[in-house]
């Protein structure tokens, strides 16, 4: 074995080590500095908001989000059943009760049909995830919200992706995203929660900083948090978000070449852009055909050197979650999020790949294919 193929890896240039250094340098390396203030004003503005409230990872992003709206107790949050654990388990860390939604067969969205049969007196919140950079079906989701009702994005695998001419992360009341190293731009860890309403972006500023008061220093007026981001996690970000458009066109561009070089191949199926909308492709996400043994082929491409991820769990499968209300489209059962995670997986999807890699990569696919 030659190489191995990572399924993600971060690119990190002389850009981001000047600024690390240049952060170091000036004294500011905790949550307090000019790249912090860079940072959350460039990736609103990129985003199509005037907000953006840096923090410490991508699942305090989202349980600040719900906590500064209110949301907690008695409410019910409706999420979807396919998506990383963190969407359910910051429903959990505001003491609301997680509402197990199915999705799509297309892109694995929330199906807004399911979701209009999930609403009840007691939703909140409906958490919309945009699953491995592909956007959800926001048009059709976001009029369901009736009044009372927040709708919140997870877009933390969906940097740069579009819906029409709207970027994704501008929908709804607020929105966040996830810096970690496997995501399209990272500040190693951190978060941000981008809103377009002045009252909850002071909100969240307050809770963000444990609840002291911008007036008098030391004076804190409720229980909060300590979900600050760092300057120097920042100066990497700053780095990172000149080279967004340059990620997400290669994002496109791996998930392109795969599609093409294994396009004859009726074992797998490639997830297309939603019409009307631009994905960003986080992952590359083909869907094993349903007679293929998906964890018995992801074995062998990696004992051949290729790094590979399966789709997330469904919610509904793990022990703490399990017993959480589910809704389907039709019934109360989320069958498609369960078929979807039996049957997809993620290829090696890194900025850092050449075309010839991918060359490499596909013929090692069609190997274990057979």
């Amino acid at each position: 074995m030659s190489r191995f193929f990572p399924v993600a890896e971060p690119l990190i240039g002389e850009r981001e080590l000047y600024n690390v250094s240049d952060a170091v340098r000036s004294g500011w390396v905790s949550s307090l500095g000019d790249y912090i203030v860079a940072f959350e004003e460039g990736f609103a503005r990129v985003c199509q908001r005037p907000h953006g409230v840096a923090v410490s990872n991508g699942t305090v992003a989202l349980h600040l989000a719900l906590h500064a709206l209110g949301v907690g107790r008695g409410d019910e949050v409706l999420l979807p059943d396919l998506t990383f654990v963190a969407t359910a388990h910051a429903v959990l860390m505001a003491g609301a009760t997680p509402v197990l939604v199915d999705v799509e067969a297309e892109h694995g969205n929330l199906d807004p049909r399911a979701v209009e049969r999930a609403i009840t007196s007691r939703t909140r919140a409906i958490l919309v995830v945009h699953l491995y950079g592909h956007p959800a079906d926001m048009d059709a989701i976001a009029p369901l919200a009736q009044p009372g009702i927040h709708v919140i994005e997870d877009a933390a695998e969906a940097h740069g992706a579009r819906i029409g001419e709207r970027m994704v992360g501008s929908f709804g009341i607020a929105s966040t995203f996830s810096f970690y190293g496997n995501k399209i731009i990272t500040t190693g860890e951190g978060g941000m929660v981008l809103t377009s309403d002045d009252a909850l972006n002071q909100r969240l500023r307050l809770l963000r900083d444990h609840g002291m008061s911008r007036e008098r220093r030391y004076y804190h007026t409720e229980l909060a948090f300590n979900y600050r981001m760092t300057n120097v996690q920042a100066a990497i970000g700053v780095a990172q978000l000149e080279r967004l458009s340059e990620f997400v066109e290669k994002k496109r561009s791996i998930a392109r070449w795969y599609a093409e070089r294994l396009a004859d191949r009726p074992e797998l199926r490639f997830v297309p852009d939603r019409a009307g909308s631009t994905s960003v492709h986080w992952m590359t996400s083909p869907l094993v055909r349903e007679d293929i043994d998906r964890d018995a082929l992801l074995a062998r491409l990696k004992a051949r050197g290729v790094d590979t991820r399966p789709f997330f769990v469904p919610m509904s499968e793990l022990p703490h979650l399990g017993g959480c209300r589910k809704v389907g489209a039709e019934d109360d059962s989320c069958g498609v999020a369960r078929a979807l995670s039996r049957r997809g997986f993620n290829l090696p999807s890194s900025c850092t790949l050449e075309e010839k890699d991918i060359d490499t990569i596909c013929a090692i696919v069609r190997e274990a294919l057979t």
